[in-house]
């Protein structure tokens, strides 16, 4: 019977593009959009739309 021995060392630190402890966190990174930056008048319009495009393609599922 043939037992193959096979160690596999996994605590050699593997190099990454950047290191940061946990006191250290990622910084912000800048948001190109963003629903709460929009105003109250410019989601209510979106949600507007999003329903009416939902409810176009019930009505064309239906016919």
């Amino acid at each position: 019977m043939m037992v193959s021995s096979h160690s596999h060392d996994h605590a050699h630190p593997h190099p990454h593009a950047h290191s940061h402890g946990p006191a250290a966190p990622h910084p912000a990174q800048p948001v190109t959009w963003s629903i709460l930056r929009m105003t109250v008048l410019s989601r209510f319009t979106a949600a507007v739309a999003v329903s009416a495009a939902l409810w176009a393609f019930v009505w064309l599922a239906m016919k």
